[in-house]
């Protein structure tokens, strides 16, 4: 499994009226870290021809982070097929090591040339095995 990790800092900018992170802020850091995954594996060649759209998505809260935190944010896809491919974001707190949130979401494969769903290739599986 490719596990792909990055870390950022809550900021005032995440937060909603009750002081932690907004719901609509999670689902951005879930569309970011999988886009940067994205781009770090895939070549200039594969994004020219193929891009992602979300098809589903489904979260679930476990803790709240606040200004200030420093979080984990760790994403793995663990099953591709046809042109659906599901992927797997979790957030955790980086200092008590507490997993806050977990995310799948279910994207589809498109093609750049006609703009519709096209079968994932066994290259594009390998990258992310």
């Amino acid at each position: 499994m490719n596990i792909f990790e990055t870390q950022l800092i809550v900021n005032e900018k995440d937060l909603d009226e009750l002081n932690h992170v907004n719901n609509v802020r999670y689902v951005q850091w879930v569309q970011d870290i999988a886009e940067k995954h994205w781009n770090l594996k895939a070549s200039s060649s594969i994004k020219e021809h193929y891009f992602w759209v979300m098809l589903s998505h489904y979260i679930q809260y476990k803790g709240q982070a606040i200004l200030g935190d420093k979080l984990t944010l760790k994403t793995y896809v663990i099953k591709s097929e046809g042109v659906t491919s599901t992927r797997i974001v979790e957030i955790f707190n980086s200092e008590t090591n507490k997993l806050i949130t977990t995310s799948k979401t279910d994207w589809c494969l498109m093609s750049t040339e006609n703009l519709k769903p096209t079968r994932i290739t066994n290259e594009l599986i390998e990258l992310f095995n």
